[in-house]
């Protein structure tokens, strides 16, 4: 084997999907794109996030306490990674992207109409945020699009490349210990 440099790390555990973010602050909706994420627990749900003061909506996240995490496929890689090269400060990404901005049900940032899924959190925890810019969610709303034809998700590996979702290997009768919290999407 050979030793790599440890703050290279995330080119090994970097393999959720890229998400993008929705927040509402003072009537204005932002996106941006987040890849360092996490689950926490099942239930009840939580998930982890970064998101520092270098990032736009650090702002409306603190402010508001509220998010959607939508959930893009690959037929937007090019716009994740364009929304996440330009800043919320200078630009209505909404517009500039031609996405689509739908009211949630439980929060005041926006569903994203072209994504898979979004997922409504609020934030629950935020005792890690000023040493670490980590905020804790609670999911309180999930809308996914069955209808949709596209599915596969776009993982960063953390150098600007991406591997993309392919076949499923279904081992759901093996996770005897975990039956409670499978669910198919």
């Amino acid at each position: 084997m050979e030793r790599i440099d440890p703050s290279k790390a995330y080119l090994l555990l970097e393999a959720g999907p890229i998400v993008l973010v929705t927040t509402a602050d003072e009537g204005r909706a932002n996106i941006m794109t987040m890849g360092f994420h996490m689950m926490v627990q099942h239930a009840p749900p939580r998930i982890a996030c970064i998101i520092g003061p270098w990032d736009h909506s650090y702002k409306a996240l603190s402010a508001t306490g509220e998010c959607v995490v939508a959930i893009p496929t690959i037929d937007l890689a090019r716009t994740v990674v364009d929304i996440g090269n330009c800043s919320g400060t200078e630009v209505d990404k909404f517009a500039k992207f031609k996405l689509t901005a739908q009211p949630a049900a439980k929060v005041s940032a926006p569903l994203i109409a072209e994504c898979l899924a979004n997922i409504e959190c609020r934030v629950a925890d935020t005792a890690l945020v000023d040493k670490y810019g980590l905020f804790i969610l609670e999911p309180v709303a999930i809308w996914i699009d069955r209808d949709r034809k596209e599915r596969r998700t776009l993982h960063h590996n953390g150098d600007g490349t991406f591997t993309v979702d392919g076949r499923v290997l279904d081992l759901r009768e093996r996770m005897v210990l975990w039956k409670a919290f499978q669910v198919a999407l």
